[in-house]
């Protein structure tokens, strides 16, 4: 009975979470069209996908300590109608500027389902509970790169990019039937009394000042920011350089993806084995080392896809077990205020991608070398962050996790 509660938390969880995702993954094999479509450059189609992680990344800080002052579920229902509302003004977009625009606002909306249930698997769990129910919400997660540009492609096979986003925005409304009908409130009446717009304040003052957090949610967000990178990036590398179709594309980015998903589901046995410490010091430093091997091959004038692809299917497996794991960690003592620093690792995990792939589409040219090195600096600066974070006082690290 435990275990059917558990597996029905983490389904719901995951779908909320992977909403937003679903609605950057599955245009992805579109963004060629649309800059056709809509007669714009690599660059300012690029820049949708950038506005939307700008707003996911913002919008999380908002929603997080609201769902610590009135509960999770209210934010969901505002935040899914939002991104409902936005998905069908891109769909109807008739210039790039003003599906930018639709972008970000979406994004707003999507943060909701970022920040939230991250916040709920704290009220819920801590330590290797924790890491299980957040592997297993992953999972859910995860689900959203492999199948969303399959469904992509065949959706804008049918009916062109356009029909991309009146497909998310009826999967934002099946989100908000399942908020309704399948989620409990988490965040009880007693829990909510001190919340308040000063306490919220007060808890990111808390939160920018531990270090210990910042360290964990930095070495989360330099894995998200290859792997955004990557997002932005692989559409033109793969399809223009390399010469995928579309449905190619897509098969190999759910290729990578299935190396995360699997990865995460040991997070909890190997967190019970080894310590969740010990994992993040070895999965983050195997990333980085499988990167580095990426981008010196590519240094010394390598340019096979296959070399590409298998390089970072185990770089991302590796990043399968860092990310949920230092999600975990951050959280850890944090219970009190979980809305509030679930929303501040969110935005710094957002605005950290954002701002890599701005970064990278500055040197952007449709070859695989800029996005790689965007790729291995990410994963080569969560090596060190590791370390600095967690190298030094290990014993205590894992005293901590035992009690816990």
């Amino acid at each position: 009975m435990f275990i059917s509660r558990y597996l029905k938390m983490a389904l719901i969880l995951g779908l909320l979470s992977a909403i937003g995702p679903f609605a950057i993954d599955m245009y992805l094999p579109a963004l060629p069209d649309i800059g056709r479509s809509l007669g714009a450059d690599v660059g300012p189609v690029q820049f949708s996908l950038t506005a939307f992680f700008l707003a996911l990344g913002v919008g999380q800080l908002l929603y997080g300590p609201v769902s610590d002052m009135v509960g999770r579920k209210p934010p969901l229902y505002f935040g899914l109608g939002l991104f409902t509302l936005a998905s069908i003004g891109c769909a109807l977009a008739t210039d790039i500027e003003t599906l930018v625009f639709l972008r970000f606002l979406q994004g707003l909306g999507a943060a909701a389902g970022m920040a939230i249930p991250r916040a709920v698997v704290r009220d819920l769990h801590t330590g290797a509970d924790a890491a299980r129910l957040m592997s297993l919400l992953m999972l859910v997660f995860s689900v959203s790169p492999i199948l969303a540009p399959l469904v992509g492609s065949g959706v804008i096979a049918l009916t062109g990019w356009r029909g991309v986003f009146w497909a998310v925005a009826l999967a934002s409304v099946a989100g908000l039937a399942l908020v309704h009908g399948a989620l409990q409130e988490t965040r009880s009446a007693a829990d909510r009394v001190e919340s308040s717009l000063g306490s919220a304040l007060r808890a990111y003052g808390l939160l920018l000042r531990d270090w210990h957090y910042l360290g964990l949610v930095g070495i989360g967000s330099t894995a998200m920011a290859g792997f955004f990178v990557y997002l932005a990036g692989s559409p033109f590398v793969l399809i223009h350089h390399y010469g995928l179709t579309p449905v190619q594309y897509s098969l190999a980015f759910s290729f990578n993806a299935m190396a995360f998903i699997g990865a995460s589901q040991f997070t909890g046995l190997l967190g019970r084995r080894f310590g969740l410490v010990r994992l993040v010091k070895a999965a983050a430093s195997a990333s980085g080392l499988a990167m580095s091997l990426l981008l010196v091959y590519y240094l010394a004038g390598g340019d096979q896809l296959a070399v590409l692809i298998a390089l970072y299917f185990v770089a991302s497996g590796f990043m399968g077990l860092v990310i949920p794991t230092t999600s975990v960690l951050a959280l850890e003592k944090h219970g009190a205020i979980a809305g509030t620093a679930s929303a501040l690792l969110g935005t710094l995990q957002m605005l950290g991608g954002a701002a890599a792939m701005a970064i990278v589409s500055l040197f952007a040219n449709g070859k695989p070398l800029p996005m790689v090195v965007g790729m291995a600096s990410g994963a080569l600066i969560g090596v060190a962050l590791t370390w600095i974070t967690l190298g030094g006082d290990v014993r205590s690290h894992l005293a901590a996790e035992a009690r816990g």
